[in-house]
């Protein structure tokens, strides 16, 4: 049995090869999302991703007889370790062949960096921030993947057992919600109440707004909204202007509600959903993660001509003190008219912890299915 050696990824084409491994290893699968190789080589890029600032990381690819056979990488969150009291160092971009010896080396990897930096635990797959892909997938592996979760094979997990000591930190679920033809009665209703009693409104953005600020108060108050939630660290200013350069310019801004509440002076922004046409089988067109020569055709096809049935629920938040009074049904009265318009036919819910009931909640009015879960694993490296 040939041994199995690790390289630090130390150059630029070293990067380049542990992007492309996953675009090797998924090749022709009819459920993976590749990324973007301009999107990936941006987000490990020390001197592009914001998320440095506070953040450390090492890559790690893996060769067996001679070829690349895995890749990790160790990242460790310093903001999120303080919020939530933890010494974690993190494992994301997990890719490997069905091979126990390489799995293993992998995550040996990954442990003696965290003890190398004082960390007591593992725990993954995580990104530098919730902005990117996270949870292992444990069920739903015949469900065509999203651009923003990871898709992997069956066997990834079964390696999570066999390797013993990795422990369960939190699941996901995930729902399928179909679009109905009109909007339900008892939405309309508390939709309409919630407009008199409350004051809150709900209108779309334009261009010249968000290039004037409120593309960026668009990411403050998911900072507000998403600040309990598992391993989250707040957006620095340096993160939400990479985020709105990210995701809004190109974005249809009729699927980005925002909701105000007009009660006060400034009608305060209490509420964002951010939704788009889905990029699935836009993106397993281009050809190894390029846009060119004919990817961002499909690309564009999907943003701007709507030619696909699925839409993406990127992010729904509301501020937390809003949440009981009605807020996120609002914000569906007025999505549905427009999914009916496109052609959309059901939402991706994208990831929930599997706890949290009162996001869930937000579903009651339609017809979902669970169809995924994932998980994120923990594992104990050293003592305090």
């Amino acid at each position: 049995m040939s041994a199995v050696t690790i390289k630090k990824v130390e150059s630029k084409r070293d990067l380049k090869t542990f992007i492309e491994f996953h675009y090797d290893l998924y090749e022709g699968n009819a459920y993976d999302v590749p990324n973007l190789f301009s999107d990936d080589m941006n987000t490990l890029s020390q001197d592009k991703n914001a998320a440095f600032e506070f953040c450390e990381a090492e890559y790690y690819l893996a060769y067996k007889d001679g070829k690349v056979a895995g890749r990790v990488a160790a990242i460790i969150n310093h903001k999120a370790n303080k919020r939530w009291e933890r010494q974690s160092v993190r494992f994301g971009w997990l890719d490997f062949i069905d091979d126990i010896e390489v799995s293993r080396a992998l995550f040996e990897a990954v442990e003696a960096y965290g003890k190398q930096k004082g960390m007591t635990e593992m725990i993954g797959p995580l990104g530098f921030t919730d902005f990117d892909p996270e949870g292992m997938l444990t069920d739903g592996f015949d469900q065509l993947g999203t651009m923003a979760t990871i898709y992997n094979y069956p066997y990834y997990p079964q390696h999570m057992e066999q390797l013993g000591g990795f422990v369960k930190d939190n699941d996901y679920v995930e729902f399928k919600i179909i679009v109905p033809p009109e909007i339900p009665e008892k939405m309309t209703k508390i939709a309409e109440m919630i407009q008199k009693r409350y004051h809150l409104h709900v209108r779309k953005m334009t261009r010249k707004e968000i290039n004037s600020g409120k593309g960026h108060e668009v990411f403050h108050l998911i900072n507000d909204t998403f600040k309990d939630l598992y391993g989250f660290s707040e957006l620095t200013d340096r993160q939400v202007d990479q985020y709105v350069k990210m995701y809004l310019p190109m974005a249809d801004l009729n699927l980005i509600p925002i909701i105000e509440d007009w009660s006060t002076p400034e009608h305060k922004m209490i509420g964002v959903g951010i939704t788009i046409p889905s990029l699935s089988r836009a993106l397993q067109k281009c050809r190894r993660g390029r846009l060119l020569p004919f990817g961002w055709w499909h690309v564009l096809r999907s943003l701007k001509m709507h030619k696909t049935n699925i839409v993406d629920l990127m992010m729904i938040g509301v501020l937390p003190e809003y949440r009981k009074k009605g807020a996120n049904a609002l914000m569906f009265y007025d999505l549905i008219p427009w999914y009916n318009k496109y052609g959309i036919e059901w939402g991706e819910s994208q990831v929930e912890m599997e706890s949290n009931e009162n996001v869930q909640g937000q579903w009651s009015y339609f017809e979902t299915h669970q169809h995924k879960r994932r998980r994120c694993y923990k594992k104990i490296i050293g003592g305090e």
